[in-house]
């Protein structure tokens, strides 16, 4: 049988759809994480936005109370990077990507390895965070001390790559504050990581968040290694497709890939949603010409954008001027009356979510192509401020240690303007 080929437009819905995007899902907030696999959580809060893009009747609270529950957990993750996850895919997932983490390690530090005990350094570090949690600063001092002659930094990277720690939540609107403690996530969550488990799990998973795919995206999204042969011993589990450039596309046989005129809503997406760096040919959500304009190149932040017809057409920021609330609209092109008419309704929804406090909401489209830098566009961005210098009891009070053995998690935090304004928001 001849080999189907998939246009643009057909990856770009099928990817829509597995993102919850063409529509907003009933579904627990735990479910969406799952059904994402995990959301990269640079900042505390884009979580909570890309949930609110994906999910019907998402409110802040939800996504609190199971972090505070230890049912979803901030960490390290894949690439290295931050991400939120939950506790079930964390301790399932966490050893396929390990290998990952160390050999990234490796490769960054390269000579700097070689002297280090890592087995020595990572028995040190755990002791020292079940003391109580702690900062990475905190720790690079300690390590100072223990080392006196050593490369703090080199030592650091290496047990921050090796011991699994996840970041202690605090009583915060957005579950987590701008510095955040960690702790051993074998004490934090008091159960075993799965073992047994090869990369085959998480190709699997991967397709079923993302497909179709070529064997370089799921590489680039995981840092697995070797994943040709991992897709060559699982192709008679899945079906292939070729793209308009030719090349192999895997995908799992049942997994939604809708027609390429099926409507797609206009959606805002938060700093470094995954859609957007989960491949490595991203043409299927962004044109290559625009890419450059969504990331900041100083700290190579995606900034939040938002969708029209599928594709990333613009981006957004949230300025607050005491209870006014307005969410500016940078349009790459200029945009049809429907496309604004929409972007402008969901941006109100938007900011009703995230400046619930606000009394005032306002939605301002810039001038379509307008050549602001994005770095000064990104001062009046999502993310709070992160709290100043944590020195001797400056910040919010620490977590309790994390006990494995059944210790209370912390309380959630109280709901926030009992959700005001959360339920219209969700449209």
């Amino acid at each position: 049988m001849p080999t189907t080929t998939l246009t643009r437009r057909d990856l770009n819905r099928a990817t829509l759809a597995r993102q919850m995007l063409l529509s907003r899902e009933r579904a627990t907030a735990v479910q969406g994480i799952e059904r994402l696999i995990a959301l990269q959580a640079q900042l505390a809060r884009p979580p909570f936005i890309g949930l609110w893009s994906r999910l019907a009747g998402f409110r802040r609270e939800h996504l609190v109370e199971l972090i505070a529950r230890r049912e979803v957990v901030r960490a390290p993750f894949l690439r290295g990077t931050l991400h939120l996850v939950s506790a079930k895919d964390y301790l399932a997932l966490h050893p396929i990507i390990a290998p990952v983490l160390h050999a990234g390690a490796r490769s960054v530090l390269r000579g700097r390895a070689e002297d280090l005990d890592i087995s020595r350094l990572v028995a040190e570090a755990r002791a020292y965070f079940d003391e109580e949690p702690r900062t990475m600063d905190e720790l690079r001092d300690h390590l100072a001390q223990l080392h006196t002659e050593g490369d703090v930094r080199a030592m650091a990277l290496m047990v921050r790559m090796h011991l699994p720690v996840v970041q202690v939540p605090s009583a915060t609107a957005w579950g987590y504050p701008g510095t955040a403690d960690f702790a051993p996530a074998a004490s934090w969550l008091g159960k075993p990581f799965c073992e047994g488990e090869g990369p085959h799990a998480l190709v699997l998973r991967y397709l079923a968040s993302f497909g179709p795919a070529t064997a370089t995206d799921v590489q680039t999204w995981s840092g697995l290694t070797r994943v040709k042969d991992v897709l060559q011993s699982l192709r008679e589990r899945l079906c292939t497709f070729r793209d308009e450039r030719g090349r192999e596309l895997f995908d799992l046989p049942d997994a939604p890939r809708p027609p390429a005129d099926t409507a797609a809503p206009a959606r805002f997406l938060p700093d470094y949603d995954n859609l957007l760096l989960a491949h490595d040919d991203r043409t299927r959500v962004i044109a290559d010409e625009h890419r450059g304009r969504i990331v900041l190149s100083a700290n190579l932040r995606i900034l939040p954008t938002f969708l029209v017809d599928g594709f990333v057409a613009g981006t957004c920021t949230i300025e607050r001027k005491k209870a006014s609330a307005t969410l500016v609209i940078a349009p790459f092109a200029a945009l049809s009356r429907d496309a604004r008419d929409q972007l402008a309704e969901e941006g109100e929804a938007l900011l009703r979510f995230v400046e619930e406090d606000a009394g005032v909401f306002d939605v301002r489209f810039e001038k379509a192509g307008a050549t602001k830098a994005p770095a000064a566009r990104a001062k009046a961005s999502a993310a709070p401020k992160a709290p100043a210098a944590r020195a001797k009891g400056g910040a919010a009070p620490k977590a309790p240690a994390a006990r494995a053995k059944g210790g209370a998690a912390p309380k959630a935090p109280a709901a926030r303007a009992k959700g005001r304004g959360a339920a219209k928001a969700n449209g």
